[in-house]
């Protein structure tokens, strides 16, 4: 694809990601005409009260968590796909997800355990999303460790599914001896939310998910590189452990934070690689890792606004709306590759 067309292309998904994002907002419960929440967000306050404090407090800080969540899983899609040349490779696939499943299933299944003073303060937001960020961390030091023994990259994949399956055998143990009442809240935050997020923690996560992306692009050179295998990578004069690392560590960041403050979102990291190089025909990954940023950005505010449910009285869990979206367009992508073949 020539460059003309790639930026024509880059030009319509930034409008067609403006246009999302004022109809992510603009939809919900309470509706707000587009010409309102355009005038809030780049011309001053809306006509109404309610209206401009509903934006500000309630919908904008949800579009911009949601877009940092379609954003940040995406990338880490991407890496994960080029370094194990694995197209079912996701942002979870190294088994941070179920490390930050097991540190929430401690401090949530656990918490009859712990004194109640110390209960407390973990089952706080905040509790949660240290416990979440630890577990998270004590997956990736291991993968760490053992990656420094491994020469070969799909060992590590293998190790990453073996730690997932270890950490999920862990929380079905504290999931047998839990309560109703701490599987239905451990229940609920493995189904997602991005809408309960304060201004303070969507700073933190944008700054995760800043340096994941910073990472991320120290790493598409690499990563064109690998492409044609680990050989041909190291005849280039590649460092395979270093760039290793980074790619890594850059997936661990975005997938760990978010996890943290979202919960596992599912499919998005997936799904939207394959839709880049789908529509931008190209395995340059400089290319691939911005259409991947819009792509990933409008299909996590639609799938936010699809859970919103223009109209009713309450909202689908966002973990559920992604992966109904996400499932038919991965199939639908394998058969479209296939039937070209």
């Amino acid at each position: 694809m020539s460059k003309n067309q790639n930026t024509f292309l880059f030009i319509i998904l930034s409008l067609l990601l403006l246009l999302t994002l004022l109809l992510n907002i603009s939809f919900g419960q309470v509706d707000i005409p587009l010409k309102e929440v355009f005038k809030s967000l780049f011309g001053g306050n809306a006509s109404k009260e309610t209206w401009e404090y509903i934006i500000v407090n309630f919908r904008l800080p949800k579009a911009i968590t949601a877009l940092l969540v379609g954003v940040g899983l995406s990338i880490a899609g991407l890496l994960m796909q080029t370094l194990f040349r694995n197209p079912l490779a996701g942002p979870y696939v190294l088994g941070l997800s179920s490390g930050s499943s097991l540190g929430v299933a401690f401090v949530i299944l656990g918490a009859t355990f712990l004194p109640t003073f110390l209960s407390q303060i973990l089952l706080s937001q905040y509790g949660i999303i240290l416990a979440s960020c630890f577990g998270s961390l004590v997956v990736l030091i291991m993968i760490v460790i053992v990656s420094q023994r491994l020469r070969d990259t799909m060992s590590i994949l293998i190790v990453g599914l073996m730690f997932s399956s270890f950490t999920s055998a862990i929380v079905s143990v504290f999931t047998y001896f839990s309560s109703a009442e701490q599987l239905q809240k451990y229940t609920f935050w493995s189904m997602g939310s991005i809408g309960n997020l304060s201004w303070e923690n969507i700073v933190l996560l944008s700054i995760a998910v800043f340096i994941g992306l910073l990472l991320s692009l120290l790493s598409l050179k690499p990563l064109d590189a690998l492409l044609l295998g680990e050989n041909y990578a190291k005849s280039m004069g590649l460092n395979i452990k270093k760039a290793r690392y980074i790619i890594i560590l850059a997936t661990s960041v975005l997938a760990g934070s978010i996890t943290a403050f979202a919960g596992p979102i599912a499919f998005v990291g997936l799904a939207v690689p394959h839709l880049a190089k789908l529509t931008f025909k190209t395995s340059n990954h400089k290319t691939l890792f911005f259409g991947t940023v819009l792509i990933g950005a409008i299909i996590m505010l639609f799938c936010d606004m699809v859970s919103q449910m223009p109209g009713f009285d309450f909202t689908l869990p966002i973990n559920a709306i992604t992966s109904i979206i996400g499932a038919p367009v991965v199939i639908w992508l394998i058969v479209r590759k296939k039937s070209i073949q």
